[in-house]
């Protein structure tokens, strides 16, 4: 596995018109407890877009906190091997425990604010999103405590319940390799 450094130079080069990763680089070597949730400069996260084996749906979650439908993904908690805290999330937000990882590279690469809650100030997410791929068909999913829901979204849906700029770009990239994988 490739240094989380060398996974976000690779996505830069990739993604030249992408602003996150060269600001997510200066944070990687400016910022100390890049993994924990109380660095309040902000921290890592790790998540999963998770689409369908025909690329046709995502599995998404409807956030409590956030109050939003988001992919599946959350703190690193000390892991610095995000891909490992993106299937670690996905399993516990989901109860799927199989999952395909279609590629360890970077799928997308996204700096957000996380808004004050409690007595958690506001801070800054630097989330490094893989691509993972299940069956809907396959093991039932269930709904944990952070969700108002869990499930599986046409992703000619997904912009409508959350227009974000990553999230379109999350679809774009999936129609993409859905063109690609048709084509071939």
């Amino acid at each position: 596995m490739k240094s989380l450094e060398q996974l976000i130079k690779h996505y830069a080069q990739a993604y030249p018109e992408e602003i996150a990763p060269q600001n997510t680089l200066k944070f990687l070597e400016n910022e100390t407890g890049h993994f924990f949730r109380n660095s309040y400069n902000g921290h890592f996260t790790g998540s999963a877009w998770i689409v369908s084996p025909d690329r046709s749906s995502i599995l998404m979650t409807h956030h409590k906190k956030l109050g939003k439908w988001l992919q599946l993904g959350g703190h690193a908690d000390g892991e610095n091997d995000l891909l490992k805290v993106a299937l670690r999330e996905a399993k516990e937000e989901s109860g799927i425990q199989q999952f395909k990882i279609l590629s360890e590279k970077i799928f997308d690469l996204d700096i957000h604010e996380i808004p004050k809650h409690n007595f958690e100030p506001g801070h800054l997410h630097y989330d490094i999103r893989f691509l993972l791929e299940v069956d809907p068909t396959g093991e039932a999913v269930i709904i944990s405590d952070e969700s108002h829901d869990v499930t599986w979204i046409p992703l000619a849906d997904v912009a409508k319940l959350n227009p974000e700029v990553s999230i379109q770009r999350m679809i774009k990239k999936t129609i993409i390799m859905k063109d690609k994988k048709t084509n071939n």
